[in-house]
């Protein structure tokens, strides 16, 4: 619950790196909480009322974490917008959330693994 309770109070960081614990964590926390409340939602007759407002409460936390995600990967957060290709643009995404981080410091800051940099020297 930590971690997406990291993920929620970072609403705002879309810079630094997230690694997949941190990344996975959070979204697993999210799709129980919409199970939840589809199910409370179902008990009481609502129709998607809650988890609407639920996602739109959480838009940009989970936006924020997926960019720091792709950051971790090396990648640019505009990565991002691939998801609007339908299906092959999910499947993309998902790919790179499954990615290894970069080893040691990149581009988008330290390793989030606390990872000695591994850069030539």
């Amino acid at each position: 619950m930590n971690w997406y309770l990291d993920g929620l109070k970072n609403y705002t960081g879309f810079s630094g790196r997230a690694h997949r614990t941190e990344f996975w964590m959070y979204v697993l926390f999210t799709v129980i909480v919409v199970v939840v409340l589809s199910i409370i939602e179902g008990i009481v007759g609502l129709t998607g009322i809650l988890t609407t407002l639920y996602y739109l409460g959480t838009l940009l936390p989970n936006i924020a974490v997926s960019m720091r995600r792709l950051h971790d990967t090396d990648r640019s957060g505009w990565w991002l917008l691939i998801g609007f290709i339908p299906f092959i643009g999910a499947i993309v995404l998902l790919i790179f959330y499954c990615l290894d981080g970069t080893p040691g410091s990149n581009r988008f800051g330290a390793d989030p693994k606390g990872g000695a940099s591994m850069s030539a020297g």
